[in-house]
């Protein structure tokens, strides 16, 4: 096999060492608009947490030992490290028993209208201290490591009180410091309605927004979002919490438009928004907005699988119009128990019929854009070292193997993380 990609500018070797070396493997570089990017029998090197140099292992511009003390010999493939852009994944406790609800019949909104849904981890989540609530997030950080991710977006909004959202993103910020991984974490407090604020959802609105610019000067929000939805909020109330957001600059996302049409994609595209996430309901007016402000449309199938979903999201009418279609787990306690991002790109071929190509760009190139990230989500000169070597013979195997372990390394920015 050779190359099917041009080769990369690659900048000339300025004598000092590679933090280390990997030979041998081919590299699915996603550096361009179409197509894996391969380059057979490859080298990677890394130093300062940045891809230094890549490319065929025969243009190596010195023999491997004299450029690294760490050279690894390696087979399979390389890909950027995985992207999950959509989680919740800090929370205590599990919902086990509404999953067995939901097949005897009972259906998200009215267990949500029940007690049950969001506000039953609230309570969970309330209860437990943050060394408990790191204690139980921990694993579910891991799994997704484990499976090539490498960056983690993860949401609060299962505390809704300003002290019990701030402890989410908190621990946000201690898995990332524990485990090595990149987190991007996103304020939520818009997720639902808690008990204490019943009937008064204006008045929480109002409330969160104040909470907002405390938890941003603690430097613990790097984006908002929204449930916007009849069992949500409404576009009015999001379009304040967004408006709070924007004075502080901080980018937003949308939870948009999963059960109904509320205009949510168009909503996130008006303030610029980063993605709208879910779209299943996505109007192509609001697709058009989307594609005009660059917003990129977040596929979420292990919801859309968990709930048995049968209303697909407008695939067509987003490659048509060229919206970035990414693809994350939405890993969360009720309605995506979902520990593998690799598992995700599977549901979203067996389901959304994305192609294996399609789905891996959606969780790495189009994850990054989903986040605002410009230095990750393909292999190239100068990109964050983020990457992960697979045991596999072919990309379409990451979206074609149905669970089992198929990552050998997994590295974030250089260091070595699985």
């Amino acid at each position: 096999m050779t190359s099917s990609s041009p080769a990369p500018d690659r900048p000339p070797y300025d004598g000092l060492p590679y933090e280390g070396l990997i030979l041998g493997a081919s590299l699915a570089t996603l550096d361009a608009a179409a197509g894996y990017g391969e380059i057979a029998d490859a080298a990677l090197a890394w130093r300062d947490g940045r891809i230094a140099w890549l490319g065929p292992r025969a243009q190596l511009p010195a023999a491997p030992e004299a450029l690294a003390a760490q050279v690894i010999q390696a087979s399979g493939w390389i890909t950027p490290g995985l992207i999950d852009c959509h989680t919740h994944l800090v929370f205590a406790g599990d919902r086990a028993r509404e999953f067995e609800l939901r097949l005897q019949g009972a259906s998200y909104e009215e267990i949500a209208r029940a007690g049950g849904g969001i506000v039953s981890s609230v309570r969970a989540v309330r209860e437990a201290d943050e060394d408990e609530l790191l204690r139980q997030s921990l694993p579910r950080a891991r799994a997704l490591i484990a499976d090539g991710a490498t960056t983690l977006e993860i949401k609060s909004g299962y505390g809704l009180d300003f002290d019990n959202e701030r402890k989410m993103l908190r621990v946000a910020r201690r898995l990332g410091e524990t485990l090595g991984v990149r987190v991007r974490t996103t304020y939520l407090a818009a997720h639902a309605l808690p008990p204490e604020y019943q009937g008064r959802a204006d008045d929480y609105i109002d409330a969160a927004c104040r909470w907002l610019p405390r938890l941003h000067a603690e430097g613990l929000v790097d984006a908002v979002d929204a449930f916007c939805e009849g069992i949500g909020f409404s576009p009015a109330q999001t379009t304040r919490m967004f408006e709070a957001a924007r004075a502080l600059g901080l980018p937003v996302k949308l939870h948009a438009d999963q059960l109904s049409d509320l205009g949510g994609g168009a909503l996130a595209a008006a303030f610029d928004g980063l993605s709208a996430d879910h779209v299943e309901h996505t109007s192509l007016d609001s697709v058009r907005a989307m594609a005009a402000h660059g917003t990129v449309a977040v596929l979420l199938p292990g919801a859309f699988h968990v709930l048995r979903e049968t209303k697909l999201p407008p695939l067509d009418a987003f490659r048509e119009h060229g919206v970035a279609m990414a693809v994350a787990t939405d890993c969360n306690p009720g309605t995506s128990p979902l520990l593998s991002l690799r598992q995700a790109m599977q549901l979203s071929c067996t389901h959304f019929k994305l192609t294996p190509e399609e789905a891996l760009r959606g969780a790495t190139v189009h994850a990054a854009q989903a986040l605002g990230l410009g230095d990750a989500g393909a292999l190239k000169v100068g990109a964050s070292a983020d990457f992960a070597l697979w045991d596999i013979r072919h990309p379409a195997e990451l979206c074609y193997w149905l669970g089992g372990r198929l990552a050998q390394r997994v590295y974030c920015q250089g260091r070595q993380i699985a």
